[in-house]
């Protein structure tokens, strides 16, 4: 439905600029989803790569089989991450999601309130930067 469960941003001070990029990625996703067609729905994980360069970022994309989107936005300067990278870092999440998911006392649809969860993404993003 499209309403963030998480959201995490380093730095801080322009986290607003952040959840506008990844709300307008979404209509992205959608776009290239429906592209794809019914070929790509037999698939157990759907890797979408790079969603659309700014100036400023680049955004990648992801989506689960039951139709979870991630949303990675990553600063363009840094070269060090490759599309293998950011492939092996969307599985990471997908498997913590996962674990969350398997916790019976979360609902599914509810925000993301996990230490393990939160401890993985900050692993990410500080290996990223």
């Amino acid at each position: 439905q499209n309403y963030p469960l998480y959201i995490r941003s380093i730095p801080t001070e322009n986290e607003l600029k952040f959840h506008y990029t990844v709300h307008t990625s979404l209509d992205v996703v959608d776009e290239k989803i429906s592209a794809m067609g019914k070929a790509l729905v037999d698939q157990r994980e759907l890797y979408l790569g790079l969603l659309y360069p700014t100036e400023d970022y680049k955004v990648y994309g992801y989506v689960t089989n039951s139709k979870v989107k991630f949303v990675m936005v990553v600063d363009s300067s840094n070269t060090a991450l490759r599309d293998n990278e950011i492939r092996s870092m969307f599985r990471k999440l997908h498997n913590s999601y996962t674990d969350i998911m398997c916790n019976p006392f979360y609902n599914p649809g509810d925000r993301i309130h996990s230490r393990a969860f939160d401890t993985m993404v900050n692993s990410m993003m500080m290996q990223a930067c």
